[in-house]
Protein backbone atom coordinates (compact mmCIF):
# COMPACT_ATOMS: atom_id res chain seq x y z
CA UNK A 1 0.00 0.00 0.00
CA UNK A 2 2.61 2.00 0.62
CA UNK A 3 4.56 1.97 -2.62
CA UNK A 4 1.27 3.18 -4.87
CA UNK A 5 1.47 6.31 -2.40
CA UNK A 6 5.04 6.71 -3.13
CA UNK A 7 4.53 6.69 -6.80
CA UNK A 8 1.26 9.36 -6.50
CA UNK A 9 3.16 11.12 -4.41
CA UNK A 10 6.16 11.38 -7.07
CA UNK A 11 4.32 12.09 -9.69
CA UNK A 12 3.02 15.14 -7.98
CA UNK A 13 6.19 16.59 -7.19
CA UNK A 14 7.05 15.77 -10.85
CA UNK A 15 4.03 17.95 -12.24
CA UNK A 16 4.59 20.60 -9.61
CA UNK A 17 8.02 21.19 -11.21
CA UNK A 18 7.54 20.85 -15.00
CA UNK A 19 4.74 23.55 -14.14
CA UNK A 20 6.94 26.20 -11.77
CA UNK A 21 9.95 25.59 -14.71
CA UNK A 22 6.89 26.86 -17.37
CA UNK A 23 5.23 29.00 -15.49
CA UNK A 24 8.48 30.59 -14.55
CA UNK A 25 9.47 30.58 -17.80
CA UNK A 26 6.85 32.27 -19.37
CA UNK A 27 6.74 35.12 -16.42
CA UNK A 28 10.78 35.71 -17.18
CA UNK A 29 9.63 35.71 -20.82
CA UNK A 30 7.23 38.67 -20.37
CA UNK A 31 9.34 40.71 -17.92
CA UNK A 32 12.68 39.89 -19.84
CA UNK A 33 10.75 41.26 -23.09
CA UNK A 34 12.00 44.28 -24.79
CA UNK A 35 15.63 42.86 -24.36
CA UNK A 36 14.74 39.58 -25.97
CA UNK A 37 12.86 41.26 -28.72
CA UNK A 38 16.05 43.05 -29.24
CA UNK A 39 18.52 40.20 -29.34
CA UNK A 40 16.25 38.36 -31.94
CA UNK A 41 15.19 41.17 -34.02
CA UNK A 42 18.30 43.33 -34.21
CA UNK A 43 21.94 42.76 -34.65
CA UNK A 44 23.51 43.12 -31.51
CA UNK A 45 26.49 44.11 -33.11
CA UNK A 46 25.19 47.31 -34.17
CA UNK A 47 22.25 47.56 -31.57
CA UNK A 48 24.00 47.39 -27.97
CA UNK A 49 22.88 50.87 -27.24
CA UNK A 50 19.18 50.03 -27.42
CA UNK A 51 19.85 46.46 -25.84
CA UNK A 52 21.87 48.44 -22.97
CA UNK A 53 18.68 50.90 -22.66
CA UNK A 54 16.32 48.20 -22.04
CA UNK A 55 18.79 45.38 -20.24
CA UNK A 56 17.86 47.00 -16.93
CA UNK A 57 14.08 45.79 -17.17
CA UNK A 58 15.32 42.38 -16.86
CA UNK A 59 16.32 43.00 -13.62
CA UNK A 60 13.17 43.12 -11.80
CA UNK A 61 11.70 39.95 -13.85
CA UNK A 62 15.32 38.07 -12.60
CA UNK A 63 14.46 39.37 -8.81
CA UNK A 64 10.89 37.94 -8.62
CA UNK A 65 11.90 34.04 -10.72
CA UNK A 66 14.57 33.94 -7.60
CA UNK A 67 12.21 34.49 -5.21
CA UNK A 68 9.86 32.29 -6.99
CA UNK A 69 12.51 29.31 -6.59
CA UNK A 70 13.62 30.64 -2.82
CA UNK A 71 9.36 30.33 -2.40
CA UNK A 72 9.76 26.78 -3.93
CA UNK A 73 12.77 25.41 -2.04
CA UNK A 74 11.86 26.98 1.16
CA UNK A 75 8.01 25.90 1.26
CA UNK A 76 7.30 23.91 -2.07
CA UNK A 77 5.00 26.60 -2.82
CA UNK A 78 3.52 26.42 -6.37
CA UNK A 79 1.77 29.88 -6.95
CA UNK A 80 4.55 30.80 -8.73
CA UNK A 81 2.59 33.70 -10.57
CA UNK A 82 1.62 35.15 -7.27
CA UNK A 83 4.88 35.09 -6.08
CA UNK A 84 6.59 36.52 -9.05
CA UNK A 85 3.87 39.17 -9.17
CA UNK A 86 4.06 40.40 -5.85
CA UNK A 87 7.95 39.70 -5.48
CA UNK A 88 8.60 41.94 -9.05
CA UNK A 89 5.88 45.03 -7.34
CA UNK A 90 8.27 44.85 -3.68
CA UNK A 91 11.65 44.98 -5.92
CA UNK A 92 11.22 46.51 -9.28
CA UNK A 93 12.58 50.11 -8.39
CA UNK A 94 15.74 49.01 -7.03
CA UNK A 95 15.80 45.93 -8.90
CA UNK A 96 15.76 48.18 -11.92
CA UNK A 97 18.27 50.59 -10.39
CA UNK A 98 20.73 47.99 -9.41
CA UNK A 99 20.46 46.90 -13.27
CA UNK A 100 20.95 49.91 -14.50
CA UNK A 101 24.01 50.65 -12.58
CA UNK A 102 25.43 47.73 -13.30
CA UNK A 103 24.45 48.19 -16.50
CA UNK A 104 26.21 51.40 -17.20
CA UNK A 105 29.08 50.54 -15.68
CA UNK A 106 29.62 46.97 -17.69
CA UNK A 107 29.26 49.90 -20.67
CA UNK A 108 31.99 52.08 -19.46
CA UNK A 109 34.27 48.74 -18.74
CA UNK A 110 33.86 47.39 -22.07
CA UNK A 111 34.21 51.07 -24.02
CA UNK A 112 37.58 51.40 -21.67
CA UNK A 113 39.00 47.94 -23.08
CA UNK A 114 37.51 48.58 -26.58
CA UNK A 115 39.48 52.04 -26.32
CA UNK A 116 42.55 50.28 -24.65
CA UNK A 117 42.75 47.47 -27.26
CA UNK A 118 45.89 47.30 -29.21
CA UNK A 119 47.59 49.85 -27.54
CA UNK A 120 50.56 49.98 -25.25
CA UNK A 121 48.52 50.91 -21.87
CA UNK A 122 46.10 47.88 -22.97
CA UNK A 123 48.49 45.34 -21.49
CA UNK A 124 47.96 46.25 -18.46
CA UNK A 125 45.01 48.61 -18.55
CA UNK A 126 42.42 45.53 -20.06
CA UNK A 127 43.26 42.79 -17.45
CA UNK A 128 41.83 45.10 -14.96
CA UNK A 129 38.97 46.42 -16.82
CA UNK A 130 37.94 42.72 -17.34
CA UNK A 131 38.32 42.02 -13.69
CA UNK A 132 36.19 44.81 -12.68
CA UNK A 133 33.87 43.72 -15.21
CA UNK A 134 33.23 40.29 -13.62
CA UNK A 135 33.15 41.50 -10.46
CA UNK A 136 30.34 43.99 -11.24
CA UNK A 137 28.61 41.11 -12.43
CA UNK A 138 29.33 39.31 -9.67
CA UNK A 139 27.90 42.03 -7.46
CA UNK A 140 24.67 42.27 -9.26
CA UNK A 141 23.91 38.95 -9.51
CA UNK A 142 24.04 38.42 -5.76
CA UNK A 143 22.61 41.93 -5.47
CA UNK A 144 19.39 40.26 -6.78
CA UNK A 145 19.18 37.43 -4.85
CA UNK A 146 19.35 39.74 -1.90
CA UNK A 147 16.49 41.74 -3.21
CA UNK A 148 14.37 38.85 -3.79
CA UNK A 149 14.75 37.67 0.04
CA UNK A 150 14.45 41.57 1.33
CA UNK A 151 12.92 43.53 -1.28
CA UNK A 152 13.35 46.57 1.62
CA UNK A 153 17.11 46.71 1.72
CA UNK A 154 18.82 49.30 0.31
CA UNK A 155 20.58 48.46 -3.23
CA UNK A 156 24.00 49.84 -1.99
CA UNK A 157 23.57 48.13 1.61
CA UNK A 158 23.20 44.51 -1.08
CA UNK A 159 26.18 45.54 -3.31
CA UNK A 160 28.10 46.14 -0.28
CA UNK A 161 27.76 42.49 1.34
CA UNK A 162 27.04 41.12 -2.36
CA UNK A 163 30.50 42.02 -3.65
CA UNK A 164 32.39 40.51 -0.89
CA UNK A 165 30.84 37.68 -0.53
CA UNK A 166 31.22 37.10 -4.13
CA UNK A 167 34.96 37.33 -3.51
CA UNK A 168 34.70 35.69 -0.83
CA UNK A 169 32.80 32.54 -3.01
CA UNK A 170 34.82 33.40 -5.81
CA UNK A 171 34.12 28.97 -7.12
CA UNK A 172 30.21 29.48 -6.65
CA UNK A 173 30.60 32.30 -8.88
CA UNK A 174 32.70 30.97 -11.20
CA UNK A 175 30.03 28.23 -11.41
CA UNK A 176 26.87 30.14 -11.54
CA UNK A 177 28.65 32.45 -14.10
CA UNK A 178 29.42 29.23 -16.12
CA UNK A 179 25.61 27.89 -16.04
CA UNK A 180 24.82 31.67 -17.20
CA UNK A 181 27.31 31.31 -20.35
CA UNK A 182 25.44 28.34 -20.64
CA UNK A 183 22.01 29.62 -20.78
CA UNK A 184 23.24 32.52 -23.60
CA UNK A 185 24.45 29.80 -25.80
CA UNK A 186 21.89 27.98 -25.53
CA UNK A 187 19.48 30.54 -26.73
CA UNK A 188 21.93 31.69 -29.35
CA UNK A 189 21.95 28.70 -30.79
CA UNK A 190 18.09 27.33 -29.88
CA UNK A 191 16.22 30.34 -28.01
CA UNK A 192 12.81 28.21 -28.05
CA UNK A 193 14.51 26.11 -25.96
CA UNK A 194 16.66 27.67 -23.82
CA UNK A 195 13.13 30.14 -23.06
CA UNK A 196 10.80 27.84 -22.73
CA UNK A 197 12.76 24.74 -20.77
CA UNK A 198 16.46 25.79 -19.93
CA UNK A 199 16.02 28.80 -18.16
CA UNK A 200 14.13 27.87 -15.17
CA UNK A 201 16.59 24.93 -14.03
CA UNK A 202 19.49 26.57 -15.11
CA UNK A 203 18.52 29.76 -12.62
CA UNK A 204 17.99 27.61 -10.10
CA UNK A 205 21.22 26.37 -10.33
CA UNK A 206 22.35 30.34 -10.23
CA UNK A 207 20.53 30.95 -7.44
CA UNK A 208 21.17 28.35 -5.50
CA UNK A 209 25.16 28.93 -5.56
CA UNK A 210 24.47 32.90 -4.76
CA UNK A 211 22.30 31.90 -1.77
CA UNK A 212 24.63 29.44 -0.49
CA UNK A 213 27.08 32.06 -0.88
CA UNK A 214 25.03 35.12 0.98
CA UNK A 215 24.20 32.70 3.77
CA UNK A 216 26.69 34.60 6.27
CA UNK A 217 24.42 37.98 5.62
CA UNK A 218 20.95 36.33 4.56
CA UNK A 219 20.85 33.30 6.90
CA UNK A 220 20.91 29.11 6.32
CA UNK A 221 19.90 28.43 2.96
CA UNK A 222 16.37 27.60 3.28
CA UNK A 223 16.02 24.39 1.65
CA UNK A 224 18.82 23.11 3.85
CA UNK A 225 16.85 24.28 7.02
CA UNK A 226 13.71 22.54 6.32
CA UNK A 227 15.79 19.24 5.31
CA UNK A 228 17.39 19.70 8.88
CA UNK A 229 14.26 20.51 10.67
Amino acid sequence: MRIPGLKHQTIGTLFDLVYLTLMTNLLLLVGCSPLVAGLVLTDPVRSWPLLALVAPLCAPAVCAAFAVLADYSGTRSTAVARTFVRAWAATWKRAATAGALTTGALVVLGVDIRLAWGKPIGAAAIPVLAVLMVLTAATALLALVVLAEKPGVRVRDAARASVYLAVRHWYLTAVSFGVLVLLELLFTSRPAIALGLAATPLLYVVWANSRFALRAALGPVPHLTHKKA
